[in-house]
């Protein structure tokens, strides 16, 4: 095994972290912006959304102070596209899923072969961020 990257290992996780609370806030937003006939079980799937990415953001410091990081203080940027119909909900978090998909490849790059812990909750993650972009999908098929 190779030795691990700690500080670049580091500024990945504090990014995913960053990338997390700011889904909390995302979701959180769109829990509350969603109206129509099924807005019951969409408001309980996007509260569950934000509850996971809290969850997420604190697996992920966990680990980072485990490696002696900081965890920022910051969250990732967001766009408010001020538009709330469903499908553009659906659309913004598929896209959210999809970049949170992609900073754990990141990770799993980073670590692969130098932390086996670190490889194996990337990979558990990836399986998860993959799963909430095939849901996704499937609730965006009635408006393709």
């Amino acid at each position: 095994m190779r030795e691990l990257e700690r500080e670049k290992t580091i500024e990945i996780l504090n990014t995913i972290m960053e990338y997390e609370l700011a889904g909390v806030v995302r979701y959180t937003h769109y829990s509350l912006m969603v109206t129509g006939p099924n807005r019951i079980p969409i408001v309980q799937f996007f509260q569950q959304q934000a509850t996971e990415s809290l969850l997420h953001a604190q697996q992920v410091g966990e680990i980072l102070t485990g490696l002696e990081g900081h965890p920022s203080l910051k969250i990732a940027p967001m766009e408010e596209s001020h538009e709330h119909s469903l499908h553009t909900i659906l659309t913004e978090s598929l896209n959210h899923e999809k970049k949170a998909l992609d900073l754990y490849k990141v990770l799993l790059t980073a670590v692969q072969d130098a932390s086996i812990y670190i490889e194996e909750f990337a990979r558990g993650m990836i399986g998860q961020e993959e799963v909430h972009n095939i849901e996704l999908k499937k609730m965006l098929r009635d408006y393709v």
